[in-house]
């Protein structure tokens, strides 16, 4: 039997009071772990804080050194390379003086006080985001007493979402700095980014090294999400005990990229179908094999919804390359997860965990239900855009043959 975790000294207090308005705590989904074993193995609080506070402050950590990121400006925010041109960077030799694209072509339109204060973060972070007022803000749960003087917790917002906190008298209206709980409140203009609040989310999910650039190790942490093992506890054991550079969930249900691919077109996630079958079109004709167990990974498709990470070369790296894209695409990141750690180097050492893990350290929430938002006609139409079949029949389909097939045959449902 795997001993179960009782965190030492946690805070068992909430640690924010919500107006019953805001509804904070409303529609969480099931579980599906069937015991209360736990599935993993946490230290002792004491102890994991003390492990990576050390490792902070002696760390040679050269992630950020040794990953040089090409300026300029652009039309849009991560410079919209071609395929090609995006796949040339996937061979990086641990040399200075080598660049590669990694957003901020644009400036990320955030308040001067909230850049520094994300610059003098120097330990470990963890971040969110909630555009569109598409999901509420929950606290993190069984933190130690240490850990909220200890680690950044950023929630990344825009206008809309910062008019319902201050609709619920969760923040005020008269002073730019605001927290809700452990979370400080970052307003981002999104109208000086992308129009898919979707795609602006991946900035801090997967730039996160670029917008704490002294920090050591991240949580990202989807808004729909609440965290209930403290981030010290899980960054010891998932990252630190595993000496791995990413920490991710396998998938519930999907093992090939391109069943990951077939259910976002039949459930329709994205609106562009043909879009997807040019997406793994090209990713086959790239290099993209199907997942085997002669793979050093036990999956080809993550659920990204918690992410945990040490800003290594190899990690910095996967984190620019991965966003390059879902700018080129679209925001489905489970997508070129497997394209990108398959094909760049150096490798990326992953620990890519059980479900059961999943379920244990978080708890997973309905988004809010809205008739505009993120999915307003302006950005994601109605009207689906079917695949084509002329694609199939003129394209180069031979690498991914009967999947294309079927995906273009299920977005027709």
């Amino acid at each position: 039997m795997v001993e179960r975790y009782s965190p030492n000294d946690p805070i068992q207090t909430p640690l924010f009071l919500y107006h019953s308005s805001y509804g904070e705590h409303k529609h969480a989904l099931p579980t599906f772990r069937s015991s209360c074993n736990s599935p993993v193995y946490f230290s002792d609080y004491w102890s994991a804080l003390k492990d990576i506070n050390g490792f902070n402050e002696n760390s040679t950590f050269l992630g950020s050194r040794n990953v040089r990121y090409i300026k300029g400006n652009a039309d849009s925010f991560g410079g919209n390379f071609s395929i090609k041109k995006r796949f040339s960077y996937f061979d990086h030799p641990v040399v200075d003086g080598i660049e590669v694209p990694c957003g901020f072509f644009k400036r990320f339109p955030i308040s001067r006080s909230d850049r520094i204060a994300m610059e003098n973060c120097k330990g470990l972070v963890v971040i969110s985001a909630i555009f569109n007022d598409h999901d509420k803000i929950r606290q993190p749960k069984g933190l130690g007493k240490e850990t909220p003087y200890s680690v950044c917790f950023y929630m990344f917002v825009d206008d809309v979402t910062l008019k319902e906190l201050q609709y619920h008298n969760l923040i005020s209206t008269t002073i730019e700095e605001n927290s809700v709980g452990v979370w400080r409140i970052v307003k981002v203009e999104k109208e000086n980014l992308y129009e898919n609040s979707a795609m602006n989310g991946v900035i801090p999910k997967y730039l996160v090294h670029r917008l704490f650039p002294n920090s050591k190790y991240s949580i990202w942490v989807d808004a729909k999400m609440q965290l209930v093992v403290d981030p010290f506890l899980l960054i010891h054991s998932l990252i630190v005990m595993e000496d791995v550079d990413m920490a991710i969930s396998r998938h519930p249900f999907y093992v090939h990229t391109m069943e990951e691919a077939m259910a976002t077109a039949r459930w329709k996630k994205w609106w562009d179908v043909d879009g997807l079958k040019k997406q793994m079109e090209q990713y086959c004709e790239n290099g993209l094999q199907p997942w085997t167990p002669e793979k050093p990974y036990p999956s080809d498709v993550p659920d990204s919804a918690i992410i945990l990470r040490k800003h290594s070369v190899a990690n910095n790296l996967f984190s620019c390359l991965l966003f390059n894209e879902l700018e080129g695409f679209n925001p489905r990141d489970q997508l070129p997860f497997a394209y990108v750690r398959d094909l760049m180097n150096p490798k990326l050492k992953l620990n890519m965990f059980d479900v059961e893990v999943f379920e244990q350290v978080a708890v997973e929430y309905r988004h809010n239900l809205k008739n505009d938002g993120a999915n307003s006609s302006k950005v994601m139409p109605k009207k689906i855009k079917r695949a084509t079949s002329e694609f199939l029949v003129n394209g180069t389909s031979s690498k991914c043959g009967s999947y294309l097939l079927k995906m273009w045959g299920e977005s027709q449902d």
